[in-house]
């Protein structure tokens, strides 16, 4: 969704237009694959990170294009609403002290980032939904000022045809409606791109599946929402929902929601961007000048720009990317599932987490997708979104026994999947010093069953407790999460509470 599109309306030959390139586009790739012309390994990894504008009250700042002019690096980009920033890291190789580089990075560009917002008295806050967010903050007059955002959200809105309901039932209740899509820039997340060749990329996306449970689980950084406490990671339902084209009666029908976790395992990346055509219709019908067939009997590399685009609008939690560095084509599996924060830390452990046991799974030689129900994997995502650290997961079980047990989320990681990472982390090359850095702290996550929502949880509680009122304790709670934040010290480790005597008047 990255490409510039100009807003304007459609008509039905537009629709049409677009439909026809979208087929040209499917043959081509397909083409592509069975020629093989895709780029050979070179174990590249990406990262992009949403981030929350924020003032020293804990309140939103809707001031992304004054902050973006500050900081005017092509690494930072806007966001769906004007409270929201994105941070590229341009792609890494994994191997040697990878993690520490990328740490490294991260710590600086967001640092400048800080300094640079601080000068519009706003600051970074990398955290999955911010808490003093309120219904009034996202509404359709704070949507960045960039001509996609507005066609996106005219186009999902007139699909849906009414307002979009979000109804939420967690530790407590949340049920409202709104008018645009703006309450999905509530969701800010991590995206972890891996490239990968064809003939590896159906393993890793299944792998990677298979995984998202145990992600969120140690992971999950997003409790609240419009002052409720909702699920550990709230991020999933709420994208689903205010994204969601359907109405009641297509729901009913059993119409795929376009935030989706998928229905089943699969055997090539073609069969995903082929069921985005299949299941999805065009939001975006822009069509490029490009003829896709003839770039490739030129003996060219097609950009399949309208592939690109409606993938683009299709929100897989891990998600098949098609692009083109130096000319060659390459596929990449992106990974979408994690919450932004608490700390670079913990999003590079995350990342060191995801990318070793992602590797060692996808090498097994009895994968764990051919003893995992696919229902069992996207039940384990949604138990592993509401519980977080506490969730209660299904896995298959070790040995000749067979089937799928019930297991503990934190045992499963700290029993199993932890080994796996390593191995997988060793199999790319990582110095040993960086993988047991940062699975070092995905084990400590599990021994103090801590992370970044269980922190913002006992910590809102424990203001709660000490006297202040609701919205009161929420802004406390954000303004010591991003003060912690910006020292660096893993979520594990911060003190619950605030610091200072909080009045009971």
């Amino acid at each position: 969704m990255g490409e510039k599109v100009v807003a304007g309306a459609f008509d039905l030959s537009d629709r049409q237009r677009y439909r026809d390139k979208l087929r040209q586009c499917l043959t081509v790739l397909e083409r592509l694959l069975a020629q093989q012309r895709f780029d050979r390994p070179r174990n590249l990894m990406g990262l992009e990170i949403e981030l929350n504008l924020a003032g020293a009250d804990g309140l939103p700042k809707m001031l992304n294009g004054e902050v973006l002019e500050r900081i005017a690096s092509r690494d930072f980009q806007t966001e769906l609403a004007m409270f929201n920033l994105e941070v590229n890291i341009a792609p890494h190789r994994l191997g040697g002290r990878v993690f520490d580089r990328l740490a490294e990075e991260l710590r600086t560009s967001l640092a400048y980032a800080h300094r640079k917002a601080g000068e519009v008295d706003a600051g970074i806050v990398m955290i999955g939904i911010l808490p003093t967010l309120d219904r009034d903050d996202l509404v359709s007059s704070n949507l960045s000022d960039v001509d996609r955002y507005t066609l996106l959200n005219d186009q999902i809105v007139a699909a849906r045809g009414e307002e979009f309901t979000l109804d939420i039932e967690g530790v407590e209740h949340l049920s409202c409606t709104s008018k645009s899509i703006v309450p999905e820039a509530a969701c800010t997340s991590v995206q972890l791109h891996l490239q990968v060749t064809p003939g590896r990329f159906a393993d890793v996306w299944n792998a990677a599946q298979a995984v998202t449970a145990a992600q969120i689980a140690i992971g999950a950084n997003s409790p609240f929402l419009f002052g409720r406490e909702l699920w550990r990671e709230s991020r999933p339902p709420l994208f689903q929902q205010a994204t969601d084209t359907r109405p009641p009666e297509l729901q009913a029908q059993g119409v795929r929601p376009r935030t989706w976790f998928g229905e089943r395992w699969i055997s090539s990346a073609y069969e995903l961007f082929e069921e985005n055509l299949r299941y999805f219709p065009a939001l975006l019908p822009i069509c490029d000048d490009e003829d896709p067939q003839e770039a490739l009997a030129a003996g060219g590399t097609p950009k399949l720009a309208e592939l690109v685009l409606h993938n683009g609008t299709v929100y897989r939690w891990n998600r098949p990317v098609y692009g083109i560095a130096d000319g060659v084509p390459h596929l990449r599996v992106e990974n979408r599932v994690l919450p932004a924060g608490p700390t670079v830390t913990d999003v590079v452990a995350n990342a060191a987490f995801y990318y070793g046991v992602v590797r060692a799974l996808a090498e097994e030689s009895r994968p764990v997708w051919t003893r995992l129900p696919f229902e069992t994997a996207a039940a384990n995502f949604d138990a592993a979104c509401r519980y977080g650290i506490d969730a209660r997961l299904r896995w298959p079980r070790r040995g000749r026994l067979g089937g799928v047990a019930e297991v503990d989320a934190v045992s499963l990681v700290r029993d199993e999947l932890l080994p796996l990472a390593e191995a997988g982390l060793d199999a790319w090359g990582v110095e040993p010093a960086d993988r047991d850095l940062y699975l070092g702290v995905i084990k400590e996550r599990c021994r103090r069953r801590t992370n970044g929502a269980s922190w913002q949880v006992a910590t809102f509680h424990r203001a709660l407790e000490a006297g202040l009122p609701r919205d009161a304790a929420l802004a406390a709670t954000t303004r010591r999460y991003a003060e912690l934040s910006h020292r660096g010290e893993p979520a594990h480790t911060w003190p619950v509470g605030l610091p200072e005597p909080v009045p009971t008047g």
